[in-house]
C-alpha cells in the first residue's frame, strides 16, 4: 500500500489522511507525546517535513515535492511496521517548551518531574537561587539535569546512570543546551560513584515499571531500554535503593523528589512510617513523591 500511495498523494492533506488511516489499521499505541492517530500524524508530517510545529492550517493544501512525499511515506511506513516511536523517527522530544535530542539508546523522556523543575519546586524550595548542588540520578537523556540548571541558575548538577549509551545522549544535550560548564556526567550505578558528594536537591526518574506491567507493554515501549524501564516484581526495587541511600547525600534541610508511575499505593504499603509528599502535577498526585532528608 506504501508504495502505491507514491503515486496517489500529493498535497499534505492527501498525505495526512493517508497516515491517519494507516496508524488506525495498524492498532498503533501512542503514548510518547501524542494520545491519538491524527496528532501524531500531525506532529510526525511537520517535523520531517521541517514546518513550524504549532502550523498546520497554512500548508494542508500545499503540494508537495516528489522526494518529501518519499521521505514522508518512509516515516509513517517505519512507525507502522516497526513500531517505533514517534521521538526516535524525528530525534527529538518535548518538555514543555523544552526540546532535547533522543535516539534508541535512551527513553523517550516524559517525566512530570519536568513540570515541578519548571515551578522552581515551589513551595517546597523558597530561595532557588540558593540551590548551588543538584544530582539527576537516572539522567537518561540528560532532560532532567538541564532542566535543573535552567531553573537553578546558582546550581551545578551531577547527572547519573548507569548506562553509557545513555550519557552519550545527554552528553549530546548538555553540548547543545551550552551547560558544559555546570553539568556533569557521571558513569554509576545509582549513588555507587559518588561517595562524599551531598546535594541540596536530588531529583530521579528510575526504572519502575513492575514485571506484570512489563510483560504487557505495547511494541513502541518495547523498542526503548528495557535496563531505564523494568524494575523487579513490584517496580520498587531501584526505589528501595535511592530511600535506603539517599539521606547520605543529602544535605541539612535537603530534598528528595522522585517518580514512581502507578506504584503509590505499593510504595505507601512498603514504608508505611515514611511522610510521603505527593506532588501535584498535571496527571495528579498519584506520581512523584517528596522527602526532606530529615524524613529518611
Amino acid at each position: 500500500m506504501f508504495d502505491t500511495a507514491r503515486h496517489e498523494l500529493f498535497t499534505l492533506r492527501d498525505c495526512l489522511r493517508f497516515a491517519v488511516s494507516r496508524f488506525g489499521e495498524a492498532g498503533l499505541y501512542f503514548g510518547h507525546g501524542c494520545d491519538n492517530a491524527w496528532d501524531e500524524a500531525v506532529y510526525l508530517t511537520l517535523a520531517t517535513l521541517h514546518l513550524p510545529l504549532d502550523r498546520l492550517e497554512p500548508f494542508l493544501d500545499a503540494r508537495l515535492l516528489p522526494q518529501e512525499r518519499d521521505i514522508l511515506l518512509d516515516v509513517y511506513r517505519r512507525r507502522v511496521e516497526e513500531r517505533l516511536p514517534a521521538a526516535y523517527l524525528t530525534r527529538e522530544a518535548w518538555l514543555g517548551a523544552h526540546r532535547f535530542y533522543v535516539d534508541e539508546r535512551v527513553i523517550v523522556p516524559r517525566s512530570f518531574i519536568a513540570e515541578l523543575l519548571d515551578e522552581q519546586l515551589a513551595p517546597w524550595i523558597d530561595a532557588p537561587d540558593q540551590v548551588t548542588a543538584v544530582l539527576d540520578l537516572c539522567t537518561g537523556s540528560g532532560c532532567l539535569a538541564i532542566l535543573a540548571a535552567l531553573n537553578f541558575p546558582a546550581a551545578h548538577i551531577d547527572a547519573v546512570d548507569i548506562s553509557p549509551d545513555a550519557l552519550a545522549v545527554a552528553r549530546k544535550n548538555v553540548d547543545d543546551y551550552g551547560l558544559q560548564a555546570r553539568i556533569r556526567l557521571l558513569e554509576s550505578d545509582g549513588f555507587a560513584a559518588l561517595a562524599g558528594a551531598a546535594y541540596d536537591l536530588i531529583v530521579a526518574n528510575p526504572p519502575y515499571v513492575n514485571a506484570a506491567s512489563m510483560a504487557a507493554l505495547p511494541p513502541e515501549y518495547r523498542r526503548e531500554p528495557q535496563l531505564a524501564l523494568a524494575s523487579g516484581i513490584d517496580g520498587l526495587d531501584f526505589t528501595r535503593r535511592i530511600l535506603a541511600e539517599a539521606k547520605a547525600h543529602l544535605k541539612p534541610g535537603g530534598l528528595l523528589v522522585v517518580e514512581i508511575g502507578h506504584n503509590r499505593d505499593a510504595l505507601e504499603a512498603a514504608y508505611p512510617h515514611l511522610p510521603f509528599t505527593w506532588l501535584e502535577t498535571a496527571a495528579g498526585d498519584q506520581y512523584v513523591f517528596m522527602l526532606p532528608r530529615e524524613a529518611l
